[in-house]
């Protein structure tokens, strides 16, 4: 029997792996990190493979896992994994989907800059000066270490020895860090802006899932401004954000 290869990583991708489960459908999920790995249940109809899979070893794994269809629900930013996806899916005929979690409405938030990448974002002079809440991941970090010497920054993380380590050899010192796993509520979003006096706030266009609608409404509770790294543009072949398309399509690969 097949199997769906669910590309994971995401709390999404958790609740696409547990309703999958649900229906007692062939899924092997794979993630990078032990951490992902506690997202998913702990079921037999769902294997989870943890670590990175090379593009040369990604054929022979589609091969070995008799994968049938792939669901891409990958962070919004990890076009890496979903380019590759795609080009394997068409080398192997197999269906492809892309879940992704719905985008923030723009809004009418004067205090919201989007700009379309981190290279234009240091490249400006945006941060100067700027007591800066990075709230970006941590692989990105390594970008801002010359801005260390030329604003203040502050990053918040994900509670992974990973991420602490990458913003420690970015320059960032233990004092400007602060590891939280989202959800973020506005009240603590609010006290940590104003603990840390921050006048700057970075973040992606990650959705409601990221906390980006609480974002914008601190920004305008506080009168701080927001600067929104946009999602990078991919050409998915197929893509949806609802789930229940993404489920119908796992029932009819197994047709």
């Amino acid at each position: 029997m097949g199997r769906i290869w669910l590309i994971g990583g995401t709390q999404e991708s958790a609740n696409l792996a547990s309703i999958i489960a649900q229906e007692q459908i062939p899924c092997i999920v794979t993630v990078t990190t032990k951490s992902a790995q506690s997202l998913y249940p702990d079921v037999d109809s769902l294997q989870i493979w943890v670590g990175r899979l090379s593009v040369e070893k990604l054929g022979e794994f589609c091969q070995q896992q008799q994968i049938v269809a792939i669901l891409d629900a990958s962070h919004p930013y990890a076009v890496e994994i979903s380019q590759i996806a795609i080009a394997l899916s068409q080398e192997y005929h197999l269906p492809y989907l892309r879940y992704e979690r719905p985008t923030v409405k723009p809004g009418e938030n004067r205090g919201v800059i989007y700009l379309d990448s981190f290279e234009t974002l240091l490249g400006g002079d945006y941060l100067t000066n700027h007591r800066v809440l990075l709230t970006v991941g941590y692989r990105p970090l390594q970008m801002f270490q010359a801005w260390q010497n030329r604003a203040t920054l502050f990053a918040r993380l994900l509670p992974s020895s990973t991420a602490l380590e990458a913003a420690l050899q970015a320059g960032f010192t233990p004092d400007r860090l602060i590891c939280l796993r989202p959800p973020i509520s506005a009240d603590l979003e609010a006290a940590l802006w104003r603990h840390w006096q921050i006048s700057l706030v970075v973040t992606k266009a990650s959705g409601s899932a990221g906390g980006e609608d609480i974002k914008r409404m601190v920004t305008a509770q506080l009168d701080i401004p927001l600067i929104v790294i946009t999602r990078p543009l991919v050409n998915y072949p197929q893509q949806t954000s609802d789930v229940s398309f993404a489920i119908e399509f796992v029932k009819q690969s197994f047709n």
